[in-house]
């Protein structure tokens, strides 16, 4: 359906994809299906975080720098319902697409079910803490009282969406492992723009500020989930025509096997999202140091890297599908060219939105603030241009985690992101906000019976250049540990146990 409809987006990355077909880098038959499949996720990944970035805009407009910085703050705990639903959902697309590619229809409805039910479990304790705890938990961040109180108001309300989000990235990996990414897009992508009109009307119109904010999200979220359900226990929707599968809701939900696929293949994935999102705590720790200004130009320029970094979302989820469904036919050497070409047509697609957002780095932050003069714009601006250069690195490390995850090889992506934010990006940050103080070492030489001391060494801080090296290093790390992972080609083999009506593979 997807690739007779006229849009721009698709003609683009199309475009792209023929180029490179031309140069023999990919082959024009996957680059289209490649584009049907990844153009409506990354049109849905760019309402979505344009939905988040408008958030941003919306409370700096309507209450000041303070109230940027406070979302900033409750982001990384609104995106737990990102690494709970995002684990759950890696395992329902890897399940779901081999289950598809080898035409084993009656075993998707169970999948799905164990999906929801996993979710729904995990999902609600974490809603339930955020709503008791939300103060103390943006206090562990930042001493700024007026940060903390719009940060906690905001935590708290919208931490009622948190099971919705995670059960709506389920419904969305569903729908792509079965080969259709355009009904995703129009729920999904619809539910962003509903999301942005209640929000003009809860905090501009009711005047409510960042609580209007939470409760558009978490009204959108809701309606989301109900759309998915009805379309998946009807097998339609109204202009997304039949499913090839429904799903009978009085099904059993608690499958043994099942949860167990889920689990072993989501847990690393749910570790992986989880990386960033625990990585963000000591990130905006380390940037508070730096001042509110910096810390309103860090949440603006992550909001924006969240919109060029959409690209990923469709290319890394059109590789789990398409690798997948060869792969549950048995044709591992077709599941391995599609994966190498998607990393090369990812990387190009890319190139194309860095150059586009560092031509217009300056226009796109001054949509932050009615104030031209504002301290944060020209941090955010410089923060932006480092973006650009990292973000291109997402195209392999993306482009590679997609037949890892189709495969069910899950932990690779999950150690390379560990290491790139714990092992380099942080660090990184730390250095540039505090520089360090090694002391003296003594250091005894046997046989002589004389000791040595090396002096202590400083380091100097490197100030907003430590923030640049971060962005580097937050993608370089993770591109090269996953494209060698996928160059060694073991994905293939564990990729045997997960298949339907096959014996277990040795890893």
């Amino acid at each position: 359906m997807a690739s007779r409809v006229p849009n721009p987006f698709r003609l683009l990355i199309l475009w792209i994809g023929y180029a490179l077909a031309r140069v023999g880098l990919i082959e024009r038959e996957r680059a289209r299906r490649t584009t049907d499949l990844a153009w409506p996720r990354i049109v849905t990944g760019i309402a979505r975080m344009s939905k988040s970035a408008v958030d941003v805009a919306m409370v700096g407009i309507a209450v000041g720098s303070a109230a940027i910085a406070g979302v900033g703050f409750a982001g990384p705990f609104w995106g737990l319902a990102f690494s709970v639903g995002g684990g759950v959902a890696g395992g329902t697309i890897a399940l779901v697409s081999q289950r598809f590619g080898a035409e084993a229809y009656e075993q998707l409805g169970q999948a799905i079910r164990s999906s929801v039910f996993l979710v729904i479990v995990v999902s609600l304790p974490v809603t339930a803490t955020f709503w008791l705890y939300a103060e103390s938990f943006i206090s562990l961040i930042t001493s700024n009282p007026d940060a903390i109180g719009h940060g906690a108001d905001y935590l708290r309300i919208v931490a009622l969406g948190i099971p919705f989000a995670g059960l709506n990235l389920v419904g969305s990996r569903v729908f792509v492992g079965m080969d259709d990414a355009w009904t995703p897009m129009l729920v999904r992508a619809g539910g962003a723009v509903a999301n942005i009109g209640l929000n003009a009307v809860l905090i501009f119109g009711l005047d409510l500020g960042v609580v209007g904010a939470a409760l558009g999200t978490v009204f959108a979220n809701v309606a989301v989930t109900a759309t998915f359900a009805i379309g998946l226990i009807a097998g339609r929707l109204p202009g997304a025509g039949t499913f090839p599968v429904r799903v009978d809701p009085f099904g059993s939900y608690v499958h043994a096997s099942t949860l167990h696929d889920l689990v072993t293949i989501g847990l690393p994935v749910f570790g992986t999202n989880l990386v960033w999102t625990i990585a963000e705590f000591p990130m905006l720790a380390i940037v508070d140091v730096f001042g509110e200004d910096t810390v309103a130009a860090y949440v603006i320029a992550r909001r924006i890297w969240g919109v060029m970094n959409t690209p990923g979302w469709g290319f890394g989820l059109a590789s789990s599908s398409l690798v997948g469904q060869e792969l549950g036919t048995g044709d591992e050497s077709t599941a391995e060219q599609y994966g190498r070409e998607i990393i090369r047509f990812a990387v190009a697609v890319y190139a194309v939105s860095a150059i586009l957002v560092f031509t217009f780095a300056e226009q796109i932050t001054l949509l932050f603030t009615d104030n031209p003069n504002d301290p944060a714009v020209p941090i955010a601006v410089s923060l932006v241009y480092a973006a650009c250069a990292a973000v291109i690195l997402r195209g392999v490390s993306g482009g590679a985690a997609g037949p890892l995850n189709a495969s069910g090889d899950t932990r690779w992506p999950f150690y390379s992101q560990f290491l790139g934010m714990f092992g380099f990006a942080i660090p990184l940050a730390y250095l540039g906000a505090n520089g360090l103080e090694l002391p003296p070492l003594e250091i005894a030489v046997p046989v002589v019976d004389l000791s040595a001391t090396v002096p202590g060494v400083s380091i100097p801080a490197l100030g907003l250049m430590g923030l640049y090296l971060a962005f580097i290093a937050e993608t370089a790390v993770p591109a090269a540990v996953n494209y060698y992972r996928f160059t060694t080609g073991k994905w293939k083999q564990i990729s045997r146990s997960y298949r339907p009506d096959t014996p277990t593979a040795d890893d």
